[in-house]
């Protein structure tokens, strides 16, 4: 059929061998199809699976401890598994975040992944579940390295607190579509769109390798090579409003043009900064076209 890849749930209530045994068999059939069906073929990536292993976190590295065994999925034919971690690590600041991550997928996960979430359909202890940081979690979940899953209703700050309900149906309310209208759910969805709009232009965000370029105000730096690819953005966050200087030397040399676009601005790097004057406290940088 053409199906490139699973999303397997549960994935403690088999044996890891059956798992192997999984992504060998969908593999092969992926490749079969492929061969046979060459005008319908988008890419040559192959089969990736993506499992649901309940409070697998990337601090504890490849392996999840039982207790009284430990099973490394990524041997057992995973690329990448939920990562129950970020809801918590997203009460630390962002540079201990982003580097925590950038170092890890670039050290024992290499060639791997996660899938970060900060809520999700069975948690009942998400990050901000009153929902009073809705710009702050759409930072930490779209600019953390490793995939992101947005979960319904992230992007419009969806209530996660309904009276009445009964375990996790809580979290499963009714889409706020109602509330798109409001100037304030506007600036949430605004924003959610123009980080997941840049992400999804920008794979050096994800799997790049993060450094940071300036402690404050706070700006880093991504990059991203496959062969002959590369790409390179600056990002600024926690930015003043109004006038704001970002240091890029060493990373965007003077006379690069740049556009940012969350102001939709393009601007020149001089004397190792790059100047921007308007209302919004994050820059993201890109070179310009």
């Amino acid at each position: 059929l053409g199906i490139d890849g699973f999303r397997v749930d549960t994935v403690k209530h088999a044996d890891e061998k059956a798992w192997a045994e999984l992504y060998k068999e969908a593999s092969y059939a992926f490749e079969n199809w492929k061969k046979k069906h060459q005008d319908q073929v988008l890419d040559d990536t192959p089969f990736f699976m993506v499992g649901e292993v309940y409070n697998y976190m990337i601090s504890a590295g490849r392996e999840f401890d039982f207790g009284d065994k430990k099973v490394d999925y990524f041997a057992n034919g995973f690329n990448s598994l939920i990562n129950f971690e970020l809801k918590t690590d997203a009460l630390k600041d962002y540079e201990q975040i982003f580097k925590k991550y950038s170092s890890l997928l670039h050290s024992k996960f290499k060639g791997l992944s996660v899938v970060n979430y900060l809520t999700s359909h069975d948690d009942g202890s998400p990050f901000d579940k009153d929902r009073t940081k809705p710009f702050y979690s759409a930072n930490v979940l779209l600019l953390t390295p490793g995939a992101s899953q947005v979960y319904y209703g992230d992007e419009t700050a969806r209530d996660l607190t309904i009276e009445g309900t009964v375990g996790d149906a809580t979290l499963r309310s009714f889409m706020n579509w109602n509330e798109l209208d409001s100037i304030k759910t506007k600036e949430i969805l605004t924003h959610w769109q123009k980080l997941g709009q840049f992400r999804n232009h920008h794979p050096a965000i994800g799997a790049g390798k993060h450094k940071r370029l300036a402690k404050k105000p706070y700006v880093f730096s991504r990059t991203y090579t496959d062969g002959e690819y590369k790409d390179k953005v600056v990002v600024g966050l926690d930015l003043p409003k109004g006038k704001k200087s970002l240091w890029v030397k060493g990373f965007f040399g003077d006379g690069t043009q740049l556009f940012d676009t969350y102001s939709q601005t393009q601007v020149e790097v001089k004397k190792g900064r790059v100047i921007l004057d308007n209302p919004f406290s994050v820059a993201l940088l890109e070179l310009a076209q």
